[in-house]
Parts: structure tokens; sequence; C-alpha cells
């Protein structure tokens, strides 16, 4: 059997999306006719390979719907106060109930979002009630990255990810 190979973000990566960033995730139908949705959070594996992306069922039921029939997902997390931005694709993503103590990571991101976006004027009660959902209305999408980049504008953008980018 083939060793498998490297993941393709690194710690720093890691850190950077499962922290207070805006998350925005990506799919199409067969036609390619585009879905987008804001997500409530992101965790990683601790190996890496892994990548979990909380939605709303309700507001991604069209994405979901997507992600469903042809597994190819596209998710953007972008620092509003720097606009540091990372793009992972990946294809045979899957849709799936929270396990435990995923409820809590989209708590607790819910809270770092609100945190980061204070300083540039954002108001807390408005940005927490975006992000309140009821937790049975959160589902998981879980998906292997198989494509990362760089997005920050700038010339580096679209260049794909090094360690420490």
């Amino acid at each position: 059997m083939p060793p498998a190979p490297a993941p393709l973000i690194d710690a720093s990566h890691v850190a950077f999306i499962q922290g207070a960033v805006g998350i925005s995730v990506a799919a199409c139908d067969r036609s390619g006719k585009p879905a987008l949705v804001r997500a409530i959070g992101c965790h990683v594996t601790e190996d890496r390979p892994l990548v979990t992306i909380y939605l709303s069922a309700i507001q991604a039921a069209q994405l979901l719907g997507c992600v469903r029939d042809n597994g190819a997902v596209a998710v953007v997390f972008s620092e509003p106060s720097t606009h540091r931005t990372v793009q992972l694709k990946g294809a045979g993503a899957i849709v799936d109930g929270l396990l435990e103590g995923e409820w809590e990571c989209v708590q607790a991101y819910r809270e770092a979002f609100v945190r980061e976006l204070a300083p540039l004027g954002f108001d807390p009660v408005m940005v927490r009630t975006l992000l309140s959902h009821r937790q049975a209305d959160i589902v998981a999408l879980r998906f292997v990255p198989s494509e990362a980049y760089s997005q920050t504008p700038g010339p580096q953008a679209g260049a794909p990810l090094k360690a420490g980018t």
C-alpha cells in the first residue's frame, strides 16, 4: 500500500480556518447552477485529512442537495480584520449529523466571530443573531481537501497553499 499523501494544510492553516473567520461554502448542481451559504464553524481532525464545516440545514438546503448529488465543495475562510483568505476544495463530501462535542465547536465559533467583528463596528447582538441556529438544524459537511489555495487579495492570490502562508 502506498503511503498516504501529506495533508494540504499545515497546523497554522488549521488554526486559521478554525478561528474567527468568515466561512462561505459553495457547491453546484449538475447543470453548474451554484449554491452558496455562510457556515457557522469548522473543525479539522488532528492529523488534518478531514475538514468538517457546520451549516444550518434550513439555510443550506440547496447547497446540501448539490453536495449529496455530486460531492464537490469549495470553502473560503476569510479574516475580516486582515482579509487573509484561504480556499479549500474537495470531492466526495458527505452530509452528516453532529458528533459529540461539535455543537460546542459551533457555539465557540459564533462567540469568536462576534469578538472579531466588534472592533470593526458590527453590533455583537446582530452578529450573534445572524449566526444563531437551533442545534437540531445544524449539519456537518465533511470532506478531505483535494486542493488548497491562498486567496488573500494581492499578487499571491490563487497560489497553492504552502506551509506558513
